[in-house]
């Protein structure tokens, strides 16, 4: 795997620092003419509007207007600002973190809106492998705005967190499929439902060829749902198993 676009692939010392905000600052000498905000910012600009790939310490520095070496005063390199870019686009929902609370699922429904719509938002954000994920301040406290919903349901708390991360695991991957369906036919210029039926005619003829019995029982609309209705379905049941298994315990 491309580690290139992982998190937690430099320095984890380093990116904590940046993340919590713990890195020494200057007391002498003038004003500093960039931010690290700054950076982050200009940094998710480039990765929404060109993706990953063209995201470098140059790429930013031209964004900003500055020579690339006067960023490393603030960032020691890509690695340690994707962690800090991460952090950044991530929002709890307000109305989950602060407020009365929610049923468990209404609270778990309207954290996989977010996470879908950060996922449209930042088309990039997706393809980040994120499984040494850098917990910095906005990850914490969106995890906190869900869990705070599940206060006296009978889950153990490693139960509870995996619910968390089962449903975003759903959605993050939905929306990799979705996008990556968007850039295949932008990239081609080929349209989805063209690309399908150019394969058509084959398939009839190995449907007809009686070696996939079972295929060949299906309904002629097995195939049409899209992305966004297999992504409804699987939260769909995730959630009505969690709620047999809490129902169980009650």
């Amino acid at each position: 795997m491309n580690t290139e676009f992982s998190s937690g692939s430099g320095d984890i010392s380093r990116s904590l620092e940046l993340l919590w905000g713990l890195q020494d600052k200057p007391t002498r000498g003038p004003k500093p003419s960039l931010t690290l905000d700054r950076i982050v910012d200009a940094a998710i600009s480039v990765a929404d509007a060109e993706g990953l790939e063209a995201l470098s310490m140059r790429r930013v520095a031209v964004e900003l207007g500055v020579g690339a070496m006067s960023l490393y005063r603030y960032v020691p390199g890509k690695a340690e600002l994707l962690d800090v870019m991460l952090d950044r686009v991530v929002r709890p929902r307000d109305h989950l973190l602060d407020g009365e609370l929610l049923g468990w699922r209404e609270a778990l429904e309207i954290n996989a809106r977010g996470i879908w719509e950060l996922c449209l938002a930042h088309p990039w954000y997706p393809l980040v492998d994120q499984t040494r994920a850098m917990l910095g301040p906005n990850n914490i406290a969106a995890l906190e705005s869900v869990l705070r919903h599940f206060h006296g349901v009978p889950l153990s708390d490693q139960e509870k967190v995996m619910a968390v991360v089962a449903v975003e695991s759903i959605v993050t991957s939905a929306a990799r499929a979705h996008l990556s369906a968007v850039n295949a036919e932008q990239r081609t210029g080929v349209s989805e439902q063209d690309f399908w039926a150019a394969q058509e005619p084959l398939l009839v003829r190995a449907m007809e060829s009686g070696r996939y019995p079972t295929l060949a029982q299906l309904s002629e609309d097995t195939f049409t749902f899209d992305i966004e209705q297999a992504r409804d379905f699987g939260l769909t049941a995730v959630f009505d198993g969690l709620e047999k298994l809490i129902a169980s315990r009650q």
